[in-house]
């Protein structure tokens, strides 16, 4: 099977220390992998070279066997922190109807198959009833699940989140992996995470970043004390030295 995406010795720097430092992973078509790491350790940045919005000064980068600025339509993105102001006067439709912006032809505006992919993936993310309300009288999972919506707009092969339930409540995280979970059966997904605890619970795998990279498999455990913490069922990670 080929790899969806793809980094070879990636190494990357903001003209100063490196930020990665010869990254190599393939991650597979329909894999959940979960990005875990410290503040500054390149796990976002990682997820802009593969939009294709940064270059690696050494290495090369492979999205859906392209590269990623020839793929970034095929690919859908939640951000850390919206880019917009939460005060911007627009609604959640027209919010989500921004996924389909670079998919289909829009001259002369949105036509009925944006509006219907449109109206699927606020279905699918439970956002319908928000349609019409404008995104500053939004809740922050509310927020959280109307990025998701514009995200899958896109009709993506490979759905990438950074950080999606930070600063949420456990109830609103542990809908939002569900969620996730399901989406898995018919695209990739690469979510970064500061809660290795309780992600790897849903991923099959978690890579750990702080400039360089190593993958582990996660493994199940049955532990009181770490489910009573998590207050879910989560699994932890199982480190295999070599």
């Amino acid at each position: 099977m080929s790899a969806v995406v793809s980094l070879k010795d990636v190494t990357f720097s903001y003209s100063g220390p490196k930020v990665l430092d010869r990254v190599s992973l393939e991650v597979q078509e329909h894999e959940f992998l979960g990005l875990v790491g410290p503040n500054a350790g390149g796990k976002s940045t990682l997820l802009k070279m593969l939009l294709g919005l940064l270059k690696p000064l050494a290495g090369e980068v492979r999205v859906l066997g392209k590269r990623p600025e020839q793929s970034c339509t095929q690919v859908g993105y939640v951000p850390q922190y919206p880019l917009f102001s939460r005060e911007f006067p627009i609604s959640v439709e027209q919010t989500v109807l921004m996924g389909r912006l670079g998919v289909s032809g829009l001259f002369g505006g949105y036509g009925r198959r944006d509006r219907d992919v449109a109206r699927q993936a606020m279905v699918e993310t439970e956002t319908i009833d928000l349609a019409t309300r404008q995104l500053c009288t939004l809740s922050g999972g509310q927020l959280q699940r109307v990025l998701m919506a514009r995200a899958l707009a896109c009709e993506p092969q490979i759905l990438m989140l950074d950080e999606p339930t930070a600063n949420i409540d456990m109830r609103v995280e542990t809908e939002i992996f569900d969620l996730l979970k399901k989406l898995n059966s018919r695209m990739t997904i690469i979510v970064v995470s500061h809660d290795v605890g309780f992600i790897s619970g849903y991923v099959g795998r978690v890579a750990c970043l702080n400039q360089t990279l190593v993958c582990h498999p996660t493994a199940a455990i049955d532990g009181e004390a770490i489910r009573s913490l998590y207050e879910a069922d989560v699994k932890m990670v199982e480190h295999h030295q070599h």
